[in-house]
Formats: C-alpha cells, sequence, structure tokens
C-alpha cells in the first residue's frame, strides 16, 4: 500500500484544496502548529514528521511572508462551487509572473519548500558579500559545490583559495576551500552594469571598457542571457557572479527556453534574496523537473533514482560533459551528499501529483526524512490518460520542441497539426482553461516504438540545452578574458580526470571489498 506524504509545506495548492478538490484521494490532515522556528511535514499514513531548525534573519523575514506560520483548520467537504473556485485559482495552469508582491502568491507558505537550510553563520557570510555590490541585486542565489558540498571534504579543493574569508566560510569549507558561484537577478540589465562598472571596473575583462551597453547587449544576445564574472575577490572570499534579467529568468524557469538557468534551479541552492514572480516560476520549473523525470522512469523507482533523474536534465546536452570538461560523477555525487536537501525541495511537489507516491515502509519510521541513508521507493501511475496529462503540462517552449518531434514521428500533415496546435495554445485571456491531455498526447504517451517516449524526451532535452550551453561557454572568452577561461577550463579539466580515475578504480576496491567480506 503506497505510503502518501501529506506535508504543511504549500507546493501546488493550498492544505485545504489538495484535500477538498481532489476527493479520490482525500485523507484527513494532522495538523498543529509548530513552535516558532521550527518547521514540520505531516504523514497522514506514515504519522512521521521533520523537524528543521530556521532562523532567517530579521531582513529575511520581513521580505518572505513563508517564514510565517498560521493554523489550518481540518477541512470541509467541497461544494461544487469551492472545487471551481479551486480550479480558476489553480497557480500551475495560469502562473501570474507579473506580481510585484509576496502577498500576491497563492498561499502564505507557496514555495517555502525553496529554501534549503545552511549553517546560519555561513548564510550571513554569503549575504554580507551581496552588500557589497550597490547596484540593486533583486534576486540572488549561491550555489555549487562551494556552498553545497558535492565530494568527500578531504579529496577536494585547496586550503588556501579564499584570500582572507570571515571566520564563518572558513568553519564550512575548511580545508576544502572552493570557489563561491552566486547569480544575480536585476531588472534592467544595462542600468546594472553600468553603476557596477562604476564601483568595480577591474570585475570586467576588456569588454567593460566598451560601457555597459556593449556588456548588457553581450549579455542578452549570446548564449542563454546571463553574463559572469569569475575569480573575482569580494569580502576577502573568491567568487564567481553571474548576472541575469529577472524577466529572463523567470521565462527560462516557467518555460525551458535554455533550460540554463532552470537547470541550476532543479538542484539545491541557496536562496539569499528573494522574489515574489521568481519564486512563483521556479515552483513551476521545480514541478516540470519531477513531470520530466517520471517521463524518462519506470513505473518503479527509488528517491536516488528520481533525484539523480532531476539533477541529469541540465547536463544532458552539456558540451563539456561530451569532451571531458566535468567530473563524470557529478551528478551522482550531488544527489549522493545532497539528498536531504532534494527531499526538502520535492517531497512536498511529489505529493502533490495524483500519479506519484511512496511505496516504501520506511515512511513508518519516525524522522526517515532526516536520514541521508534512507533511499525510499517510489511508484507511478503508466496509465496513458494520465501521463498525457503530464505532456501537456510540460513548459511551453520544451513542450512545442517534443509536439514537433512527434509530428515528424507520426507523419502528421502540417495542416492537421497546426490545427492541434491551435487548440493547446497556453495563451487564455480568462485565466480559466486547464491544460489537459487530449488524444494527441495520450497517443505520444503510448509510443514505444525506438525506444518510445523516454528516447524523443531525452533528445529535446539534449537539443535544447546544447546550443545555448555551447554559446554561453564561448561567450565567457570574452566576458572573462582569456586568462580567467583557461584557468576555468583547466580547473574542470583536472575534476574530469580526478572524477574519472575515481570511477576507473572503484571497480577493483568493490572486488577488494567483497574478497575481506568473504574472508
Amino acid at each position: 500500500m503506497p505510503f502518501r506524504l501529506v506535508t504543511s509545506v504549500l507546493g501546488k495548492r493550498g492544505v485545504q484544496e489538495i484535500y477538498t478538490a481532489v476527493a479520490p484521494r482525500a485523507v484527513t490532515p494532522h495538523l498543529t502548529r509548530p513552535s516558532p522556528g521550527v518547521r514540520q511535514f505531516h504523514f497522514s499514513q506514515c504519522r512521521c514528521q521533520q523537524q528543521e531548525q530556521s532562523a532567517p534573519s530579521s531582513r529575511e523575514d520581513a521580505s518572505n511572508p513563508s517564514a510565517q506560520r498560521t493554523q489550518t483548520e481540518k477541512p470541509k467537504a467541497a461544494s461544487p462551487e469551492q472545487a471551481s473556485r479551486d480550479q480558476l485559482s489553480d497557480w500551475e495552469n495560469n502562473p501570474d509572473l507579473s506580481i510585484s508582491k509576496f502577498s500576491e502568491l497563492p498561499g502564505k507558505n507557496f514555495g517555502v519548500n525553496q529554501h534549503i537550510i545552511i549553517n546560519e553563520e555561513f548564510k550571513e557570510a554569503l549575504r554580507q558579500i551581496l552588500w557589497q555590490f550597490r547596484a540593486p541585486i533583486r534576486y540572488a542565489f549561491a550555489y555549487g559545490s562551494g556552498v553545497f558540498p558535492q565530494s568527500a571534504k578531504a579529496t577536494t579543493g585547496s586550503t588556501s583559495l579564499h584570500p582572507n574569508p570571515p571566520e564563518a566560510i572558513s568553519k564550512v569549507q575548511g580545508g576544502n576551500q572552493k570557489m563561491i558561484d552566486f547569480i544575480f537577478g536585476v531588472s534592467y540589465s544595462q542600468h546594472w552594469h553600468s553603476l557596477n562598472l562604476q564601483e568595480h571596473r577591474d570585475h570586467y575583462s576588456a569588454l567593460g571598457s566598451l560601457g555597459s551597453y556593449a556588456v548588457s547587449k553581450v549579455q542578452d544576445s549570446i548564449g542563454a542571457g546571463c553574463y559572469f564574472n569569475p575569480y573575482i575577490t569580494v569580502n576577502g572570499v573568491l567568487i564567481k557572479y553571474g548576472v541575469v534579467n529577472l524577466d529572463t529568468l523567470c521565462r527560462d524557469l516557467s518555460e525551458w527556453d535554455t533550460l540554463y538557468l532552470a537547470g541550476r534551479l532543479q538542484k539545491p541552492v541557496k536562496i539569499l534574496r528573494d522574489n515574489p514572480s521568481v519564486r512563483l516560476a521556479n515552483q513551476v520549473n521545480l514541478i516540470s523537473a519531477v513531470r520530466v523525470a517520471l517521463l524518462l522512469l519506470p513505473e518503479n523507482f527509488t528517491e536516488q533514482e528520481l533525484y539523480s533523474t532531476i539533477a541529469g536534465i541540465s547536463y544532458r546536452g552539456d558540451p563539456r560533459m561530451s569532451v571531458g570538461g566535468d567530473d563524470p560523477k557529478k551528478v551522482s555525487n550531488i544527489v549522493k551528499y545532497q539528498l536531504e536537501n532534494f527531499r526538502r525541495l520535492y517531497a512536498p511537489l511529489i505529493d502533490n501529483l495524483p500519479n506519484i507516491s511512496f511505496n516504501d515502509s520506511v515512511c513508518k519510521t519516525e524522522g526517515w526524512l532526516d536520514d541521508p541513508g534512507v533511499n525510499a521507493k517510489l511508484q507511478q501511475s503508466m496509465d496513458p490518460v494520465t501521463r498525457g496529462h503530464m505532456v501537456r503540462r510540460l513548459p511551453e517552449a520544451f513542450r512545442k520542441k517534443l509536439y514537433f518531434e512527434y509530428q515528424s514521428k507520426f507523419k502528421i500533415p502540417r495542416r492537421e497539426f497546426n490545427e492541434m496546435m491551435e487548440k493547446v495554445k497556453d495563451e487564455d485571456p480568462e485565466r480559466i482553461r486547464r491544460r489537459e491531455g487530449g488524444p494527441f498526447e495520450q497517443r505520444i504517451a503510448r509510443d514505444i516504438d525506438d525506444g518510445g517516449l523516454k528516447t524523443e524526451v531525452e533528445q529535446v532535452i539534449e537539443k535544447t540545452i546544447r546550443w545555448p550551453s555551447f554559446s554561453q561557454s564561448v561567450k565567457s572568452v570574452f566576458t572573462a578574458g582569456a586568462k580567467k577561461s583557461w584557468r576555468y577550463v583547466g580547473e574542470k579539466r583536472a575534476k574530469a580526470k580526478a572524477g574519472a580515475k575515481q570511477e576507473k578504480n572503484e571497480p577493483e576496491v568493490n572486488k577488494e571489498s567483497a574478497k575481506k567480506k568473504e574472508q
């Protein structure tokens, strides 16, 4: 019997909507008011719970309503009118990315799963780096191995990479110091670069001498719309920061036109400055990542397989992975060392999808959510109608590419195909239409020829990522400069060789371990 995770963290809809709008799967939630600073996950059948200590800063509390919690009453049976209102308020069908206030989000705790808990002093040290930029940063997150470990602490990194790091960063990274990566979301890239050039001209390559217009033109016109300045020292810490327009970021998160930025946010990141429209768009991104992973996975699978599939989306088609430009074990390492954070990101969304459920007796164990040694089993429905709905709910730009693949595969005449595409347009001025799969999507879901749907989805992922990733890499030669670009490539190559060597030695290590066990 599958165990369903019922959380007080809002994912797709509010708690009351979850248990009133979906009558066939309705269960009674067990809700309590947690003590201040504690987040709890509640299980309807497992009755397990997770507690996380969270002490957001006062500034974060002021801008992040998800830090506040209210008591929710036991829901009553939904009337037809209430069900209709639930449908009208379904944020995923018609996300309004023009919102500017957190109060305009679908719920007070909406998207709280995106806020990964890290060491408080370390987080504050990262936030202090942002304050060294006077140009306005509307959204910011730190990511990568400099924030979230991807290997054993003693095996990689440097003991003296940062010139003069704060004590909090030294404690967290220790002898495994790595450059810390940031993404800054800004309202107007040319204005931002104009201010930043005045203050930090040394952050830019020779391209900066051409002025903010040239810099922003290169940023927006080539690659994925992101401009990186690597190997910059701020507050005694070596960092790399990328600058992107909020509109570009939200578009990639909600439509997957390049998957360059969406792919980064599909993995655990530490959000340092939040923005309501980005939070909404990223929730669309995360639930889309789950759906694509389900289309690539069999009926039964494990958490690790699910999260590895999600983490691997952004690396499919990346030229660096195919030419030995990065660690071949990168995806497995990310999931291995960040399983709990992946669980925090995706468990609430998994529970909101009617076609997937936890199906493991380990869920009866109290505290399993905090246990990195747990690899829970999951099960999904392979019903073509249900999977057809998933296809229809894929991000727009990505879904169109998949449709064109199947136009060719099914040999559908152009006129008939155009008529089908007109019927499934996402534009809905009345904001009431639900995206549900029809005969075409169900036919796609039933496809088993030449690898079937799995192969077609993989090809679309690769085509989506390949060119933006390649052109972004080429752009870095001009934005970072030849010297820094060569240094960056050299470090990536070193990681690739180290990873390949470790992968080669693993079979021998496993054989020796097996022999010892036999003895």
